[in-house]
C-alpha cells in the first residue's frame, strides 16, 4: 500500500501573499468566463448584444447592493422597487 506524505501547511503568518492576492487572479478568471457565457448565451437566444450587456451589469449592480446591505445588516434594494429605478 503506498504511503502519503503529508503536505505541509503553511501558518496564515508566514504566507508571502494575503488571501485575496492569491485568490484575485482565479476569481477575475472565473468572472470573464461567466460574462462571456452569459452574454453567449442571451445572444444564442436572440437578445441584443447591448441589452444583454446592460442586463448583466444590472444584476452584477444588484447582487452588488444586496452584499453591502446584508454587510450592513441593512434592507435589501430590490430592482423592482421605485429607489432603484
Amino acid at each position: 500500500m503506498p504511503t502519503v506524505s503529508p503536505t505541509p501547511i503553511t501558518p496564515p503568518h508566514e504566507h508571502v501573499v494575503t488571501a485575496r492576492e492569491a485568490l484575485e487572479p482565479l476569481y477575475e478568471r472565473l468572472e470573464l468566463h461567466t460574462e462571456s457565457t452569459l452574454l453567449s448565451a442571451a445572444m444564442a437566444a436572440g437578445w441584443p448584444a447591448e441589452e444583454a450587456t446592460r442586463a448583466l451589469a444590472a444584476l452584477r449592480l444588484q447582487d452588488a447592493l444586496n452584499i453591502l446591505c446584508r454587510a450592513n445588516r441593512g434592507p435589501g434594494i430590490s430592482m423592482h422597487s421605485p429607489r432603484a429605478e
